[in-house]
């Protein structure tokens, strides 16, 4: 990714959708999705995204963003923050003044990132098999308007959350997700009801209502 210009990056796909996740969820928004990772999740649903070689620049992302009609824009991967240019993409969608929000996995440093952007970090779970990639440090940097993300496929995961919680204090929101169709919804939420947890239950919109064909 690093021979891109300074003002190009390799971008798998721009597509206009309803959020399916995070607190924005349920609202038209257009996704940026960046190409690469250096994670391997063993749930992933993006690994189309893993390679590619689509170089846009930034202007001609933002002319794409701009066809649609909403100010919320999703920067997403693969692993965004994997390409350095995110950041500057991430600069100029503040100063048109989009609501952004950016998902990264929390295993690359987030203190460069521009303050008005809302981070949506997913801390990695033993069933990944990637947890050993989770740099900690992030996450006392998270703000209120940011959001700390469990994707969660059994007990053991659920369990191992609620231990990284107890010894991570965070004013960032707090979300559990099932992984789909591998921990029914249901049986997480009554997880978090026993623990009494002051967190979010988030299951992905999208996937309930397109599928898995949709289910990006």
């Amino acid at each position: 990714m690093d021979n891109l210009n300074k003002d190009t990056l390799n971008i798998t796909e721009i597509f206009y959708s309803l959020q399916g996740e995070a607190k924005d969820v349920g609202i038209p928004t257009v996704f940026i999705r960046l190409t690469g990772c250096p994670l391997r999740c063993n749930y992933c649903d993006t690994t189309y995204a893993f390679k590619g070689n689509n170089p846009l620049t930034i202007d001609d992302v933002l002319a794409e963003v701009r066809k649609y009609n909403t100010r919320y824009v999703c920067v997403t991967g693969g692993e965004p923050l994997a390409q350095k240019n995110c950041l500057k993409l991430l600069d100029t969608l503040a100063e048109n003044n989009y609501k952004i929000s950016l998902e990264t996995s929390g295993s690359i440093d987030v203190a460069p990132v521009n303050p008005q952007v809302s981070i949506v970090m997913d801390l990695k779970t033993p069933s990944s098999t990637e947890c050993h990639q989770n740099r900690y440090e992030n996450v006392p940097l998270l703000e209120v308007k940011d959001q700390l993300k469990f994707v969660i496929a059994n007990r053991d995961d659920f369990d191992w959350c609620c231990d990284i919680l107890e010894n991570n204090t965070t004013p960032a929101g707090v979300l559990f997700s099932p992984v789909y169709e591998s921990l029914k919804p249901a049986q997480l939420a009554d997880w978090i009801l026993e623990k009494q947890l002051n967190v979010r239950l988030q299951v992905q919109l999208h996937k309930i209502l397109w599928g898995e064909e949709q289910g990006k």
